[in-house]
């Protein structure tokens, strides 16, 4: 009868990614947004309703009969409040891209 001739295999250690023990390592949630970026955010939405805030009014009380071209095309409502607006959403687009301050 033969004997089989069985050499053992040496055995390995599977390494985890590098990612894999960092994050099990790590103890507090890494968010995409901080807390200064929301306040930034904060900041941003605030001037965007200012904005909003300037633009309304210039009614008249009999519309069919009076108009008032001087409340309706005022500089706050067809410059100011519109740069606000435009300048709140370019805000809002910093705040959302601005990283934190790396930790040393």
């Amino acid at each position: 009868m033969a004997t089989l001739n069985i050499k053992k295999l040496p055995t390995t250690t599977v390494k985890k990614p590098a990612n894999v023990v960092a994050a099990k390592e790590r103890k507090t949630a890494n968010f995409a947004l901080t807390k200064e970026n929301y306040k930034l955010i904060a900041i941003g939405f605030g001037i965007m309703i200012l904005g909003y805030i300037l633009m309304i009014g210039g009614g008249s009380d009999d519309p069919a009969n009076v108009f008032r071209e001087d409340a309706l095309f005022s500089f706050r409502r067809i410059t100011l409040a519109p740069i606000l607006i435009v300048g709140g959403f370019l805000f809002e687009i910093y705040a959302i891209m601005k990283r934190p301050k790396e930790k040393e």
